[in-house]
């Protein structure tokens, strides 16, 4: 047994080094012969497919202008129906949709001109270093040149302008979107709710709370309380758009130790209407020291002198908290008779401080 062993292995070791000696099993096939495209050889298909490039580039052009016309004519709030979608934003499906067309014909258009018209010879080349020597920097910007050439780019003047045209209005979506930060401010900031109230008119002073209008005798030194002007309820669909203008905190502070004179002209009887809203970035103001008279927002800290006009005596804000002129009418009831002097909240571009 063991010799016929013996005799078998020089034979299989024989076999072994006659496949290592006359051919490797793992050789590169190399690359298969070119086969020309048919634009490659028919001028007639090749213009054919420039036009279709062109006419995905023309098409991503019409979408992007039809983004940027969705975004101004359709209502945000409006809703549609979509199958199988169901009920959805007009403005945000004709946004998607119109954008998506848009990146689609440029990507589409891209691999149609690559497939059908740039070149396609495969080009093979051996593993390199990682930093290049001069030959092959020479030899790499030799192809580029050449593939450039071949692409058509140059030559073929309605691919170039099309892809172009429609390369220079996609951007344009992104900035049409900046749109939707928000709505202009105009003259809204100006203002508030209690611009409605007049001398002749006055406006009725509600209790955040208890939703009931306010009487000087029921506000005590040292107490904060806050409050909104009449007709405003927590149903109306604006509510916090309005309360974010109009919330009061008032604060009694016996006379003689209110500091501001105008302050003082402005409230009734030590009663003081702030405006609830910081100067800094529009926190709400909700902490009262009452015996230093203290208004704290609790964002960032910025403190107000609520027994000298308001005034910033640490923190961020940039200015004092407006205050409302305040009365009392024949029910003793607290009533505005006019809106703050100056804009409420954080300062902006065209406040004048």
């Amino acid at each position: 047994m063991s010799h016929d062993m013996s005799e078998n292995l020089p034979e299989s070791h024989g076999s072994a080094g006659e496949v290592a000696e006359h051919g490797n099993p793992f050789a590169d096939p190399g690359l298969p012969a070119h086969e020309p495209r048919r634009t490659d050889i028919d001028e007639r298909a090749a213009k054919r497919a420039e036009r279709q490039v062109s006419l995905m580039f023309v098409v991503s052009m019409l979408a992007t202008i039809g983004f940027i016309a969705s975004f101004v004519a359709i209502d945000p709030d409006k809703i549609v129906y979509i199958f199988p979608l169901g009920k959805v934003s007009a403005l945000n499906f004709a946004l998607g949709m119109t954008l998506g067309v848009a990146l689609f014909m440029i990507g589409a258009g891209a691999v149609h001109w690559a497939r059908t018209l740039m070149s396609d010879v495969e080009v093979p080349a051996e593993r390199h270093p990682i930093e290049a020597d001069d030959e092959l920097r020479a030899d790499i910007m030799e192809q580029f040149r050449q593939g450039a050439a071949e692409s058509g780019f140059g030559r073929r003047k309605m691919i170039r302008n099309t892809l172009l045209g429609s390369l220079a209005l996609v951007p344009l979506s992104g900035v049409v979107l900046l749109r939707d930060l928000g709505p202009l401010p105009e003259k809204k900031l100006m203002g508030t709710g209690w611009g409605k109230a007049t001398q002749a008119m006055p406006l009725e002073l509600v209790n955040m709370s208890t939703m009931q209008p306010m009487k000087a005798e029921d506000i005590v030194v040292g107490s904060l309380t806050f409050a909104m002007p009449k007709g405003l309820t927590t149903h109306d669909e604006d509510f916090q758009q309005r309360i974010a203008k109009d919330a009061l905190m008032l604060v009694r502070i016996a006379p003689e130790d209110i500091k501001d004179d105008k302050s003082r002209e402005l409230g009734f009887e030590g009663i003081l209407a702030y405006s609830k809203i910081c100067t800094h970035v529009g926190c709400p103001i909700s902490l009262y020291e009452q015996q230093t008279h203290h208004a704290l927002c609790p964002c960032h800290q910025s403190t107000f002198d609520l027994a000298d006009g308001a005034r910033v005596i640490f923190g961020p804000a940039g200015h004092p908290l407006p205050q409302l002129k305040i009365i009392t009418d024949e029910k003793g009831n607290l009533v505005a008779t006019g809106d703050f002097a100056e804009p409420v909240g954080p300062s902006y571009w065209e406040r004048a401080r």
